[in-house]
């Protein structure tokens, strides 16, 4: 490799094309050209898309639609290099381990850290249990600790981990994740290394990024002129908050908006509890009102008021003093939602609840419940999920839903149960401390009432 400082991203997905690619590419066009993106996808699942971008060189096109429905077109070029997965991951580890690699940078789902709401370890999870026994590579901690281990043993110097997903406190759990990882595994040495030489800054990125549509190809080459293989679309609006807490130095990334900043929380929790958490409650409404997309449910009179409701009495005061105007941006936010030319599946927004109640949801009920306030409206987002795993469990969902946190056999004892709410409520993979908890059971049990009746979302 040459020498340029080089960021390695792990995956290929459509929010790291369309976000952090993005920004690198505002900061080239803007004669930041001294840092190197490389990115290869560490899973084996989207062989197509690595093949059609080795095939452009890693070029795409960026398809942005505002609010008011204006698109516009960027050519990114930003990725400089494709790495072909193998299962045995060998070039990826050979660039993480290179010296001029001073970035390991990498999207995952909330079930991808494989950690409980205490943050210890989920080590029966298989795929986690084979990196744990055999050395293989199929977990995010699998593949970081043979990146580690090499660079520990070339003495190629410090690196920063950054996480770009919608995880709270996501370097923290980072870190704790790959700590217990490498203690598991008896790696004490690069224990140490690792405490000396590399950083976890948590960070806070969002950009709503649905699935590439269809006819995307087509409104790309009317627009530009390239039969592209593989343009991706997102909304106009984009964010990158980062604590700046970098191992071996970081592009300026300040210079085309990102922020820098000491404390990252009050950012990330206002966009995880309102957006995070009203995305996936319109999702999950939107698919009991029969509705496909994310701005059919955020027009719904009777699922915008919900949402409303749980962003005004349950939300704001919770976080209250915001450095952020809380009002606005649950606003600003719901607006976003309704944006009919983004195209947003309920499909992908519902996809994962079960790592989404504990993350988004969980921790506003207990500190409304600490507060001594009600938790009324916050109930209703829970009942949504029950009433959405019982059309799952009834197999009459209109897709396939994914969620990498879901034990079937568990959820469906839970749905079969005399009482499902209670038997929800209780459980601890969803709700930690607060399983069982009376005021909880009460409050979802008569949330789950009203979205039967008035909003007439029957399982």
């Amino acid at each position: 490799m040459d020498e340029f400082p080089t960021i390695l991203h792990l995956g290929l997905g459509s929010f790291h094309r369309t976000h952090q690619a993005a920004y690198m590419q505002a900061l080239a066009d803007r004669g930041g050209r001294q840092w190197r993106l490389v990115a290869g996808n560490i899973r084996p699942d989207m062989r197509q898309i690595e093949d059609q971008l080795v095939e452009q060189a890693g070029r795409y096109v960026l398809e942005t639609v505002s609010p008011e429905g204006r698109r516009a077109y960027r050519t990114i070029d930003a990725i400089k290099r494709i790495i072909r997965f193998t299962p045995d991951l060998k070039e990826h580890i050979a660039v993480g381990r290179d010296r001029s690699t001073r970035i390991l940078s990498m999207t995952v789902t909330e079930a991808g850290y494989f950690l409980t709401p205490e943050r210890t370890l989920m080590r029966a999870a298989p795929d986690l249990a084979s990196d744990l026994t055999t050395g293989s590579h199929r977990t995010l901690y699998g593949v970081l600790g043979a990146i580690l281990a090499a660079r520990m043993r070339a003495n190629t110097g410090p690196v920063t981990l950054l996480s770009c997903d919608n995880l709270r406190s996501n370097g923290e759990r980072l870190s704790a994740g790959l700590d217990a990882f490498l203690e598991a595994r008896g790696e004490r040495d690069l224990l140490a290394w690792c405490a000396a030489n590399v950083t976890a800054p948590n960070a806070m990125v969002d950009r709503i990024t649905p699935r590439p549509p269809a006819d995307l190809a087509e409104r790309v080459k009317l627009a530009t002129g390239w039969s592209d293989a593989c343009p991706v679309m997102a909304e106009e609006f984009h964010q990158w908050v980062i604590e700046d807490r970098f191992a071996n130095g970081r592009p300026e990334l300040e210079r085309v908006g990102v922020q820098f900043v000491d404390d990252v929380a009050p950012y990330e929790e206002a966009k995880i509890r309102i957006l995070n958490a009203s995305h996936s409650a319109i999702a999950w409404a939107g698919v009991l009102k029969g509705y496909a997309f994310i701005h059919q449910g955020a027009s719904d009179p009777d699922i915008l008021p919900v949402v409303r409701a749980y962003i005004r009495d349950a939300v704001i005061p919770c976080l209250s003093p915001s450095p952020i105007d809380l009002t606005a941006y649950g606003e600003t936010t719901l607006n976003r939602f309704s944006n009919p030319d983004i195209q947003d599946t309920n499909q992908r927004v519902a996809a994962d609840g079960c790592a989404k109640i504990p993350g988004f949801i969980a921790p506003t009920v207990l500190e409304c419940l600490a507060a001594g306030t009600g938790v009324d409206s916050i109930a209703m987002l829970p009942a949504l999920f029950i009433l959405f795993m019982q059309r799952w469990a009834a197999g009459t969902l209109p897709f396939e839903y994914q969620d990498q946190a879901l034990d079937p056999a568990v959820m469906k004892r839970i749905l079969a149960s005399g009482d499902p709410v209670a038997a929800f409520c209780a459980d601890a993979q969803f709700w930690g401390q607060l399983a069982a908890d009376p005021r909880l059971t009460a409050a979802v049990s008569a949330a789950y009432s009203r979205a039967c009746g008035s909003l007439g979302m029957n399982s």
